[in-house]
């Protein structure tokens, strides 16, 4: 109980420092929009390792090496856990905004956090809402912000994580319309540090694996037709690895 006391303590403080922390934000925005982007950034891996370091995971991460270093990519993961989006936005070398469920905008000032590094928010009720968010997606890729999705479209609730929601097509038309390279990123054992014992957070081993970039257009025209399938079983084949490994 201890581990999610503090994370929620720490979370709240964090939250209400900020406030005077997004004045400033603000202010670098109007003179230089790029080094607020990099400041917000920093500050809020800052804040995500402190969680991390306060969860006592023990994260082995994989593959980082395939993310290229030039180019904007879009991001593909399995979702099991709130801790996912942890983990893994502390791993971003470069500006990547994540897309979310339009209920977030709800939650005050995290919302003003997420906006400020370019999250997008997806009206899952609304095809053409939806839509919108993936043409916006594709213009910040076009424009150097890599962009990170969930495809499987909420938290997988599967009794096996290896049991992964089908992968709404619709997200790939980032990378196709963009051009950029889709990086799998496959997530191993994070629902077993929160919610597979809600409300305790327990220290648990968690695998992050990067996979090699796969650029659409290369690919076979089968393949190309249904990327969310070819993509879903290149991080399913990665899960099974994995938990073998965790074993």
């Amino acid at each position: 109980m201890i581990r999610i006391i503090l994370i929620t303590v720490f979370v709240i403080l964090f939250l209400i420092l900020s406030i005077p922390v997004f004045l400033i934000e603000w202010i670098i925005g109007k003179c230089n929009p790029r080094l607020r982007d990099i400041s917000s950034l920093r500050i809020v891996q800052g804040a995500f390792r402190i969680v991390i370091l306060l969860s006592g995971v023990k994260l082995t991460v994989i593959g980082e090496e395939h993310i290229p270093k030039d180019e904007a990519v879009l991001f593909i993961g399995n979702h099991r856990s709130y801790f996912d989006i942890v983990l893994t936005y502390a791993r971003c070398r470069n500006l990547t905004g994540y897309v979310a469920k339009k209920e977030m905008l709800k939650i005050p000032l995290l919302s003003r956090w997420m906006k400020f590094l370019h999250c997008l928010f997806l009206d899952r009720s609304d095809i053409r809402e939806g839509l919108k968010t993936i043409l916006q997606a594709v213009e910040q890729v076009k424009s150097g912000i890599s962009v990170m999705i969930f495809p499987e479209g909420t938290r997988n609730k599967n009794d096996s994580e290896l049991e992964l929601l089908p992968f709404h097509e619709g997200s790939f038309k980032i990378a196709v319309k963009s051009g950029c390279p889709i990086i799998p990123v496959s997530i191993t054992n994070s629902s077993a540090l929160f919610e597979d014992h809600f409300p305790f957070v327990k220290a648990v081993p968690v695998i992050i694996e990067y996979g090699a970039p796969i650029y659409p257009k290369d690919l076979p025209r089968e393949e190309q037709k249904f990327l969310g399938k070819y993509v879903q079983s290149l991080i399913t084949d990665t899960l099974k690895k994995n938990r073998t490994a965790l074993r």
